[in-house]
């Protein structure tokens, strides 16, 4: 599964929540629009043309225009503020939309595969399929794949992994518009039993992608850290703060695209409490403004200097 690589540097623009909502607002209504027209065609051209394999096409174009209003829905949701019942805000609910997306995906390719072999059972009554059935294939392939590019600079632009799903499940229908389309043309050249062999690949590829994407998204939602690279980002950010000698037990969580820090900062220990606590402040800072973290806990340790290591310690007053 092709993923997003996540990870930020000191370079990269920073997009707030309103930002990145409006930005999959446009990108999402626009795959609407595209998988709407794209539907309608597929499936009144594959039943005219008795291909199934545009039909499966057409059905997952469908599952498309399904998963769109679900990400609409969880962009809208995902944007609440934080509350009693969710101290830490409502970024999960796009975590949570990509598992529906990942489900959805899976029963539509499940039931693609199933009409596939009830079709594979009896060769003999397979169709031959009408010409333009082709034609239709490859508008749908083009795009479908126009539209995965779109989305997908999209999703990069603002780093949401919520969008990158969705336009991976673009590029998945249009690798099933290529493949249909073979279905076809072997079809049209003789062997009407390839069409729905077309069509039980489409369901394979389909289910495929609904159990990668549901599967990362049960992960997340069980606190899967992130890369370990983002993480040696955000443990130098830490470690380049003035005041901070070292830093271990650096954890994390994601919170939908965002990420939920714990670290362990040590300080010189002859600092007051109060000097401690500033460059955890500073600290903290300084990691909300150059990663994408929601929230940072630090806990400041007492640090000394190898050669105090076996000085007495101070006479207490009195």
């Amino acid at each position: 599964m092709p993923f997003l690589d996540p990870s930020i540097d000191d370079e990269d623009p920073q997009h707030s929540p309103a930002e990145r909502a409006a930005a999959a607002a446009r990108s999402t209504w626009v795959s609407v629009a595209v998988n709407l027209v794209l539907t309608s065609i597929q499936i009144v051209a594959g039943v005219l043309t008795r291909s199934q394999g545009l039909i499966a096409d057409g059905i997952h174009s469908l599952s498309d225009l399904v998963a769109d209003f679900v990400v609409l829905l969880a962009n809208r949701h995902s944007l609440k503020d934080a509350d009693a019942d969710h101290p830490y805000g409502h970024h999960r609910f796009e975590t949570a939309a990509s598992l529906v997306l990942g489900a959805l995906l899976l029963v539509v390719g499940a039931g693609m595969l199933w009409s596939a072999f009830l079709k594979l059972e009896q060769p003999e009554a397979v169709p031959t399929v009408h010409v333009a059935a082709i034609w239709v294939a490859g508008a749908a392939l083009v795009a479908k794949e126009l539209l995965f590019r779109y989305m997908l600079s999209v999703a990069k632009r603002v780093k949401s992994s919520m969008l990158v799903a969705n336009a991976w499940h673009a590029r998945s229908d249009a690798a099933s518009s290529l493949v249909v389309g073979i279905g076809i043309a072997g079809n049209l050249a003789g062997y009407p039993i390839l069409d729905p062999i077309a069509a039980a690949i489409v369901g394979f590829l389909v289910g495929r992608m609904g159990w990668t994407f549901g599967w990362a998204a049960l992960h997340d939602l069980m606190d899967r850290a992130i890369d370990e690279q983002e993480v040696a980002a955000i443990r130098n950010t830490l470690r380049d703060t003035p005041g901070v000698s070292d830093v271990h037990d650096v954890r994390t969580r994601k919170m939908g695209d965002m990420i939920v820090v714990d670290a362990h900062i040590e300080v010189d220990a002859s600092l007051t409490v109060e000097a401690g606590h500033d460059i955890a402040v500073e600290a903290r800072n300084r990691v909300m403004q150059r990663h994408r973290v929601l929230n940072l806990m630090t806990h400041v340790d007492p640090w000394r200097r190898p050669d105090l290591d076996h000085a007495p310690p101070p006479k207490r007053p009195g």
